[in-house]
């Protein structure tokens, strides 16, 4: 996978899951990101049993995947974790197309982490978007703490 480390706003399969549904996105697309700790690289982010991704910086993130060809998406799955630190998260995924346009929100949501309740948000978005130039996902990983780093376990598109 190619990738860019860019300045900007300071998992597993679930079963009935094709591994042959999910595009390997090393091959199609570059990805941009705001912050990366070494330990957690954005690309384990993108293989099913890898580490994840996590940001090195607290805050807001951002990671877009930029598609070499126009294409379609049918599916996008986000997998986020938490298992230390009670908090709660807002993430919004947006899509651009080919034309330049401006980005188009798919979704905009919150979710509440709790050590010892809810450790895991598994997302799973059926679409129909066409001429997709990137897709972006912009995290508030922490609505009352902006000490919080931002992470995703797992990104999958098909």
């Amino acid at each position: 996978m190619r990738k860019r480390i860019v300045r900007g706003v300071t998992g597993r399969a679930t079963s009935g899951d094709s591994e042959k549904e999910w595009r390997d996105l090393q091959d199609i697309a570059i990805v941009e990101v705001t912050s990366e700790d070494p330990r957690f690289p954005i690309e384990s982010a993108f293989n099913s049993g890898g580490p994840g991704w996590r940001a090195a910086e607290p805050g807001e993130q951002r990671v877009r995947i930029i598609f070499d060809q126009p294409t379609s998406i049918r599916r996008i799955q986000l997998h986020f974790a938490e298992t230390a630190i009670e908090r709660t998260q807002e993430f919004t995924l947006s899509w651009s197309n080919v034309n330049g346009s401006d980005a188009k929100e798919i979704v905009r949501q919150q979710w509440n982490f709790s050590p010892t309740g809810s450790t895991r948000e598994v997302e799973d978005y059926h679409v129909a978007l066409e001429d997709v130039s990137a897709l972006e996902l912009a995290i508030k990983p922490d609505l009352s703490n902006e000490k919080a780093p931002a992470g995703l376990a797992l990104w999958r598109v098909a």
